[in-house]
């Protein structure tokens, strides 16, 4: 896995927690929000970073958009 911030390697490990390992499992920002309790335009804008990187995968729903690990190593 690339190098992760510290608040990327929260966000894996909230959806490691959530069990949002595969597409049918997927979770909202506001799950993964509490999860790893940091402020949510943070875990937004690091959810974004971490779809450019290939770590999770975003999957667009009717009002919002739900994210899940593609790399569970």
């Amino acid at each position: 896995m690339e190098d992760l911030t510290p608040i990327e390697q929260s966000i894996v490990e909230a959806l490691k927690g959530l069990g949002a390992t595969k597409d049918s499992s997927i979770k909202s920002v506001e799950d993964i929000t509490k999860k790893c309790s940091r402020p949510k335009g943070l875990v937004t804008n690091s959810l974004i970073a971490l779809t450019q990187k290939g770590v999770i995968k975003r999957v667009a729903k009717d009002k919002t958009a739900g994210y899940y690990l593609v790399d569970t190593k």
